[in-house]
């Protein structure tokens, strides 16, 4: 399938044309500002160097949404789910973790949070 026509870089000022939203110079900048700056605080700790590392290893090992292979489909996995959230408790341990594709990870998340109905999940320790 053919790419959609490039786009302007979203930085102001800059010239480049992009298919994402920043160009590869600034999508690094954008991303650290909003690591230091805008992300909520009580998140911040969980976003360390060492994540990117652990997530792509994840996934190297576990190439499909395991929702879907436990359905008998094959779909690539391109997010790392916690089972158990690290802010209430969980941890980077591989039993911590499942591989998800967008669908089934937004999904999950959504019935984890309730945010359409807003009452919290209750985890079970």
């Amino acid at each position: 399938m053919p790419y959609s026509p490039k786009k302007p870089c979203r930085y102001p000022g800059c010239p480049r044309l992009t298919h994402n939203t920043y160009c590869d110079v600034h999508a690094k900048q954008v991303s650290s500002h909003y690591n230091c700056y805008q992300r909520p605080k009580r998140s911040r700790p969980r976003y360390h160097r060492g994540w990117p590392r652990i997530r792509q290893r994840y996934l190297l090992h576990h190439p499909f949404c395991e929702m879907c292979l436990s359905q008998g489909r094959y779909t690539k996995a391109t997010e790392v789910h916690h089972v158990l959230p690290l802010e209430h408790g969980g941890n980077n341990d591989s039993k911590n973790l499942m591989a998800l594709c967008k669908p089934c990870h937004s999904r999950i998340t959504a019935q984890m949070d309730d945010r359409w109905h807003k009452t919290p999940h209750r985890y079970h320790y």
